[in-house]
């Protein structure tokens, strides 16, 4: 039974530091020194754009648009105002201040250093060597096979929807750019319904989207194509196919072998036909007769001396074939003998990669959990900055209020005593309560 490679990758960043983040966000080319294949803002989003649909060269003839329109970016933002502007206008009416109330999602999260605009999805079923030799309309039926996968995709991961889906065929293989909105809903700070990336995609949750969508793959596949494949093993710790067969070399020995093979099979036929004038050279060689002058001298027609010089011709025809098959032959044997030899040390080195990447994605995670609770804590401290500033300018109209009310009054000092034998106010306080002193201000009374 036929195998088939099966890939799902999410568009993901090393910028998990604020301050990284914040530079990919806000430089010329929206790079950093870290890989960065996440949509981070509206700059990014149209670059997505223009690769997805192809209009850096206006070659549109060899992609598909399955879901959504002509343009990304308005498909991504239409997708917003329907994800998130109920809870933009009932977060907006609970707001007392305007400079608390968010205008445009789409553009607040574009300029938000700490949150994702959007995420892309590729998918791809089957390698180079597979699509190498199926025609366009054998891979245009994946078109089919890819409507499923978008449809799969939603049902799988209720909190991500698609905003656009689009098939390239002008690659090795067919396969899919799905750009959509992650989302996080119930939210008690902030806006009820919210971007989410790192609660709908972890670690966790992008194996069990993988293998069920690898799953939905194949029987859409078999399904729509009428076929019986299966899956190639997903490799741990990446959803990569590492296939020996890639290898250009090795490739390339395995044409020669098989334009060999063809030409050994016409050298059977002619070592056949070689042996039965084998046959025939040996009789002409028995009758030769001696001639009368010297019996050390044999008579030989015109027509047998032509007979014995195609035949010589012949085989010398075959015998370089052969030679050059062989060759071959022996030089595959050797390259495929190499590669069983080294079979053992490319095992234990694809583990050790493993064991590493494994980590580093562990550290990846963990580092990326501990900036979100800084930006969490900041964000608390900032609230906290909020409410103490509110505080201190109510105590200093307190203050002034007092002044202003109770100076010219006779009852004044009676007060003011009261405050004190209270201990609403202390003894730094009185003192400037009765002086009036306005050079030491509310400062000295806000510490």
């Amino acid at each position: 039974m036929e195998e088939l490679s099966y890939s799902l990758h999410l568009g993901n960043d090393k910028n998990k530091s604020k301050k990284a983040r914040r530079t990919a966000k806000t430089n010329d080319t929206n790079t950093t020194s870290f890989n960065n294949n996440a949509i981070q803002n509206h700059q990014q989003l149209s670059k997505v754009d223009k690769h997805n649909l192809r209009k850096y060269d206006e070659e549109k003839e060899l992609i598909c648009t399955i879901k959504g329109t002509s343009s990304i970016v308005e498909d991504t933002k239409k997708l917003y105002l329907e994800l998130f502007e109920d809870a933009r206008i009932k977060y907006n009416e609970k707001q007392t201040r305007n400079d608390r109330k968010i205008e445009n999602y789409f553009n607040h999260i574009s300029n938000d250093n700490k949150r994702d605009l959007a995420c892309e999805i590729i998918i791809e079923l089957g390698d180079m060597d597979f699509w190498s030799d199926k025609d366009d309309k054998f891979k245009k039926k994946m078109i089919e096979v890819f409507k499923e996968q978008v449809l799969d995709l939603e049902e799988v991961v209720p909190n991500f929807k698609i905003a656009n889906a689009t098939i390239h065929f002008d690659e090795s293989s067919p396969h899919m750019h799905i750009v959509g909105v992650p989302f996080k809903d119930g939210m008690k700070n902030g806006m009820e319904k919210q971007v989410g990336k790192s609660d709908v995609f972890n670690k966790i949750s992008l194996v069990n989207i993988q293998d069920k969508m690898r799953e939905y793959c194949i029987n859409s596949f078999n399904r729509i194509y009428h076929l019986n494949y299966t899956l190639k093993a997903k490799e741990d710790g990446r959803n990569v196919d590492i296939n020996v067969a890639n290898m250009n070399e090795y490739k390339k020995f395995k044409r020669e072998q098989e334009k060999y093979k063809k030409q050994l099979k016409e050298l059977n036929s002619k070592t056949e036909e070689l042996q039965n004038k084998s046959n025939e050279i040996n009789d002409i060689i028995d009758n030769l007769k001696p001639t009368l002058m010297n019996k050390n001298n044999f008579t030989i027609s015109n027509e047998e001396v032509n007979k014995i010089k195609k035949y010589i011709e012949q085989t010398n025809d075959t015998t370089s074939n052969l030679r050059n098959a062989n060759d071959t032959n022996i030089v595959l044997k050797k390259y495929e003998d190499d590669l069983r030899e080294h079979s053992n040390e490319v095992r234990n080195l694809k583990k050790k990669i493993k064991t590493r990447d494994d980590r580093i994605e562990e550290l990846a995670y963990d580092l990326n959990d501990a900036n979100e609770t800084i930006d969490e804590l900041e964000d608390k401290v900032s609230e906290l900055q909020k409410i103490v500033d509110y505080f201190k300018e109510l105590w200093k109209k307190f203050i002034e209020f007092l002044q202003n009310k109770f100076f010219s009054n006779d009852k004044y000092d009676d007060f003011i005593e009261g405050l004190h034998e209270e201990e609403i106010i202390d003894d730094n306080d009185l003192d400037i309560i009765q002086n009036n002193s306005k050079n030491k201000d509310i400062d000295d009374l806000e510490r």
